[in-house]
């Protein structure tokens, strides 16, 4: 393994540091490494937290500011965060109309955001939890509870992070959100994977001629090897898979992200966008929007994911709303 850190065991804290001094102007780095907007949101507004281990920036800590998150809590590399630190973004994130708590469904990040929920109540907190599940590879769409969160957490953020700032009340921020995430399909794929920084091993093994389907955000194997495809053929059949998960009608409109997994260029990027295009437009499926780039990671993984979100008229809205973020600005 070669990569540019120090000890293993100082990671998590450095890369907090270096990424709070990065973006001053926009975030601040608390006592507790939580990663809080640097002007903190009006009174009487939701607040929203998300949580997830380090290892996949820029998310999650890259989307904090004005429009989307207000406090996010990082864990060690692919690790979630103790409830002690979840409480403490719930109690800090409060500003007199409760907080939307955003969780990637994995099995770490549920057990602890479960017992954060636990001690929210004893202390008495106004909190919602949404669960981010738009993984299709793993399990059908009726039972969102075995779907992993992808890189759709980020229209999530970005969806309710809008409705908040409007001044909604948290039922309806939650509701929002909840829209998004029952409208929302992911599926990722990997040709060569990524090795965990703090212990130099290979998250699993992929043939030089394979590629992995439905690959997981901490390099969890996905459903299967097949040999490795062009990137019209790996395009295609990924495209096929989601419509049909979200069962997509022609006239739909749709939000398109390709997002790279941490070591795929951006022209592969563009040659694969090109394709869902291609296809979308021969169905008559409208793309209401198209983002390509890095958002949600796996260190020097090489494959990437597709996300398709269905988006009626007033989701548009709140997506095409004002935000600022380091990684996410509109």
């Amino acid at each position: 393994m070669k990569k540019f850190i120090n000890s293993p065991k100082n990671i998590f804290q450095e890369l907090l540091e270096g990424y709070a001094l990065a973006y001053q102007k926009l975030v601040r780095l608390t006592e507790h490494h939580l990663v809080v907007r640097a002007t903190r949101k009006q009174e009487g507004k939701v607040g929203l937290v998300a949580m997830a281990g380090s290892g996949h920036e820029p998310g999650v800590c890259g989307f904090v500011g004005q429009g989307m998150l207000d406090i996010a809590v990082q864990g060690e590399i692919f690790a979630a965060p103790g409830p002690a630190r979840c409480l403490e973004a719930l109690k800090l994130a409060e500003r007199g109309a409760g907080v939307l708590f955003l969780v990637l469904n994995h099995t770490g990040d549920l057990l602890t955001a479960n017992a954060t929920l636990e001690k929210a109540g004893e202390a008495n907190l106004n909190v919602k939890m949404m669960l981010v599940h738009d993984d299709c590879s793993i399990a059908s769409r009726g039972e969102p509870e075995k779907r992993r969160g992808l890189v759709g957490c980020l229209p999530l953020y970005k969806i309710a992070g809008a409705a908040a700032e409007q001044g909604r009340s948290l039922e309806e921020v939650h509701a929002l959100a909840e829209r998004m995430g029952n409208h929302m399909s992911t599926l990722g794929v990997a040709s060569r994977t990524a090795t965990h920084p703090s212990t130099g091993e290979a998250m699993f093994a992929i043939g030089e001629n394979e590629m992995e389907v439905g690959m997981g955000i901490h390099g969890e194997p996905g459903t299967g090897k097949t040999r490795m495809k062009s990137a019209d053929e790996t395009a295609a059949a990924m495209v096929a898979q989601l419509l049909n998960d979200l069962q997509v009608q022609a006239r739909e409109e749709l939000l398109v992200i390709v997002n790279g997994a941490g070591a795929t260029s951006l022209m592969e990027l563009f040659i694969i966008y090109r394709k869902i295009h291609q296809i979308l437009m021969r169905r008559k499926i409208a793309v209401a929007e198209s983002l390509i780039g890095e958002f949600m990671t796996t260190q020097e993984q090489a494959g990437f994911s597709i996300f398709f979100g269905r988006l009626d008229p007033e989701l548009r809205r709140l997506w095409s709303a004002p935000c600022h973020t380091p990684f996410f600005k509109r």
